[in-house]
């Protein structure tokens, strides 16, 4: 921690209360090389995969799908899911989800995908 840093609490109602775009994260927090980040999510998102990174999904509010391509996993509020790096998968949700993600630093949430309207600016804090 620099001079200047200060360790606050964080209000997870709060930070989710200004997030107004579904799949646009939000880094909330770093420690050791990751990002905690929040989204809100609705409908299908793309498939993809991460090459070389893990990503954990935490569910905060709401239900979500997680499908790989033999398989689905649904997760509730206080559930959590780590896909491991190089699955194919897609995150759906039928109504809004509020999650947080664990990442390493400067992960695209596309993964291997460019998508005009889902890939989202990376590093945006809130």
């Amino acid at each position: 921690m620099t001079t200047g840093e200060r360790m606050e609490k964080v209000s997870l109602a709060d930070k989710f209360a200004h997030i107004t775009e579904h799949w646009r994260p939000r880094v909330v927090a770093e420690l050791n090389g990751q990002e905690v980040k929040l989204v809100k999510v609705l409908g299908e998102f793309t498939w993809h995969h991460h090459e070389h990174e893990d990503e954990l999904f935490l569910v905060h509010t709401g239900s979500l799908r997680i499908e790989f391509r033999d398989r689905t996993v649904t997760l509730g509020p206080g559930e959590m899911l780590v896909v491991p790096r190089g699955v194919e998968h897609r995150p759906v949700a039928d109504a809004e989800v509020s999650m947080l993600l664990f990442e390493p630093a400067g992960v695209r949430n596309t993964g291997n995908v460019h998508d005009d309207v889902l890939t989202a600016p990376q590093g945006v804090k809130i």
